[in-house]
């Protein structure tokens, strides 16, 4: 995930990076600290706060889902359907998964020395850049297949269904069982979506749902 700086920042402690307005940075992690997140920039990788960058999000970018998730919502959907998702062991690596029509395959995303990603011979600075070139050139080599985003995945869904039961640490996330349908109120954060499911309303991780787009 990519975060432009809104504001410059001098790092104050070995653990974090310092950066300028308007630095593109790479998110690596959201969820170790409500105020901090974990970034990279120029290969230098540390904390920085939340509240000085501005995180770009994507439809694309599902954060860490199960690669048998990942194809549970992209099998149903046309070939070059695709989703972009966290490793569900190393955190900062990613893997894009891409529908073939009638199998899902998945593409390692890998890093170069210079902490650049590829996937072929090509390499790319972001995630965007890497996704914007195989919009126009096959990302597969046995078969042409170009990345594109179906409606659905633009869509935002009204519902989604359980993948696993939750049960929330605090009294602001909303308890479901595995099963459950769970009616959506927002999903403008890639990485907290709020619901109402059993007559109660609060916060949980996407990666515990299926969406339901009908």
């Amino acid at each position: 995930m990519e975060a432009e700086a809104l504001y410059s920042f001098k790092a104050t402690e070995c653990d974090e990076i310092s950066f300028h307005k308007g630095d593109i940075l790479k998110v690596m992690n959201m969820d170790e600290d409500p105020n901090w997140y974990t970034a990279e920039l120029s290969g230098r990788k540390g904390f920085v706060p939340k509240n000085y960058i501005n995180v770009r999000s994507h439809p694309w970018f599902v954060g860490r889902i199960s690669r048998l998730a990942a194809e549970s919502r992209l099998r149903p959907l046309e070939s070059g359907a695709f989703l972009i998702r966290e490793s569900e062991s190393t955190p900062g690596e990613f893997s894009v998964s891409v529908s073939y029509g009638d199998h899902v395959q998945h593409f390692k995303v890998l890093k170069d020395r210079l902490r650049r990603y590829f996937i072929w011979d090509e390499v790319f600075l972001s995630l965007n850049q890497l996704v914007e070139f195989y919009r126009n050139n096959s990302i597969a080599k046995e078969t042409t297949v170009f990345l594109r985003e179906p409606e659905s995945l633009l869509a935002r869904p009204r519902h989604a269904q359980a993948l696993h039961n939750f049960t929330p640490p605090h009294v602001s996330q909303l308890r479901f069982l595995r099963g459950d349908f769970i009616a959506l109120l927002d999903c403008s954060d890639a990485h907290c979506w709020k619901g109402r499911c059993r007559g109660r309303v609060g916060v949980f991780p996407p990666e515990y749902v299926q969406p339901v787009y009908q």
